[in-house]
């Protein structure tokens, strides 16, 4: 990937003009969106599916830095395309409305700010960012230049799941207490293996332009295409990877932007490949108006560790919701007009009428819903033209992001952290704070 500075990539896309012809333009309903894509691989190959489907959408750039995912999204898109190794250069094109960026998550704040400043609203995968002070400096950046970002977290655009929210949120299950989030994948014996450093790698492929920002380290095709995930210098692990989707349900249902304190367990327990992250990890975030968040990690198969299988568990003092992708179910809970029974051995009776008159003060409810990529496709391309909020709007997107990255700095530091949301800093550990950012690899620098 060729590089440059600052100063130059100004002076080559001319922010200004583009940032001015973009926010001064009036939109008409059946006009079409203009888009380029930035990575192409797995998810990348899932969100251009959501784009094509959209009849106001045109897909007239697309970037790589591996030849073949260029040439096979070419052929799905048709027409002719222009084709870019050099994100940069897609950012030249003045004629270009948006960019949708789908790459590693070490790539994601830096194309991000830049796309910003040329005048192209965004689109771009979740996790948001790779650590807080990312995540930070891609919402100011979309404030400064007045553009729309959408965090993919395709479910806040799923009616379904905005209904189960403010279900939650209004009180229907009562005070809620614990919330139980679950990652369940038996990945032993192997894992994703043990590829050893070094190895030829795939033709076509730039390390150095994967790599990018990140601290540069041997080629391991462990650290490419989606096993990525695995370790810290691209990603968070599956705390990142599915943690910050259950994180947007929760914070949308518990209205709520951050949490006051965080804890973590957990570590390569059955130890079978060479990842960095943990295969077990127990998370535990403490929110305001004292509710507990719970994110699970664990190796195994079949049912969840609940009363009913389901991704997201709301316990509430009236009931359960139940949340999964498909839907949503809510189980009263039976409430007794009694007190809790003191239990003596002089009368063993009061423990077996304490739940005398017990009944349920909600209804049952069962309701079928999905999540699609498109909806939230369709929103973004909606909100572009509104020059609306987005459902899943970059600041909302960096506050769950963070939840799951602090949780992280938790685990690698063993320690209990009480988290400041305004300041966006630790309040009980200054070296904790070390882990809010990073240093890029010269000679990339974040835009300020």
């Amino acid at each position: 990937m060729a590089r440059m500075n600052r100063r130059q990539f100004a002076q080559t896309t001319g922010i200004a003009a583009a940032t001015a012809l973009s926010a001064g333009r009036v939109w008409g309903a059946n006009d079409r969106v203009r888009v380029g894509f930035i990575g192409l691989g797995n998810r990348g190959d899932q969100v251009l599916s959501a784009f094509l489907a959209q009849k106001d959408c045109e897909v007239v750039a697309i970037c790589d830095i591996y030849r073949p995912y260029l040439d096979f999204a070419a052929k799905r898109i048709g027409g002719n395309p222009l084709h870019f190794k050099d994100y940069r250069k897609m950012l030249e094109q003045r004629d270009l409305d948006a960019v949708v960026i789908v790459t590693p998550d070490h790539w994601h704040a830096l194309m991000t700010v830049e796309a910003c400043a040329a005048g192209k609203d965004v689109y771009v995968e979740k996790p948001l960012s790779l650590c807080v002070a990312e995540g930070r400096a891609m919402v100011n950046a979309a404030r400064q230049h007045k553009r729309i970002v959408q965090c993919g977290i395709q479910r806040m655009s799923s009616p379904m799941c905005q209904e189960a929210a403010s279900l939650i949120r209004n009180g229907a299950i009562g005070k809620v207490t614990v919330v139980r989030a679950f990652h369940v994948q038996n990945e032993w014996p192997k894992g994703i293996g043990q590829p050893p450093d070094g190895e030829a790698m795939p033709d076509g492929f730039d390390w150095d332009a994967w790599v990018g920002p990140a601290p540069m380290r041997k080629y391991n095709k462990n650290r490419t295409f989606y096993r990525f995930r695995w370790f810290y210098d691209y990603s968070g692990g599956q705390l990142t990877n599915f943690g910050v989707h259950y994180l947007a349900q929760i914070h949308a249902s518990l209205g709520v932007d951050a949490p006051l304190a965080v804890v973590a367990m957990g570590g390569k327990f059955a130890n079978f490949d060479n990842r960095e992250v943990p295969d077990t990890l127990e998370v535990l975030w403490h929110y305001p108006n004292d509710t507990l968040v719970i994110f699970s990690q664990f190796n195994a198969t079949g049912a969840l560790p609940a009363a009913k299988p389901c991704e997201i568990e709301f316990r509430g003092t009236k009931g359960t919701l139940y949340f999964r992708t498909n839907g949503y179910e809510i189980v009263p809970e039976l409430i007794t007009p009694n007190e809790f029974a003191a239990r003596t051995p002089l009368d063993r009776s009061l423990e077996k009428s304490w739940r005398n008159g017990a009944k349920a003060e909600i209804e049952a409810k069962k309701v079928e819903g999905r999540i699609l990529d498109t909806d939230h496709a369709r929103n973004f391309l909606d909100c572009l033209k509104s020059r609306q909020t987005p459902s899943c709007d970059v600041e909302f997107g960096h506050r769950c992001t963070s939840a799951a990255l602090i949780g992280n700095i938790a685990h690698r530091m063993k320690a209990y952290l009480e988290w400041d949301a305004k300041t966006e800093r630790f309040t009980n550990h200054p070296r904790a704070n070390e882990w809010l950012s990073y240093t890029y690899r010269k000679p990339y620098i974040m835009p300020s």
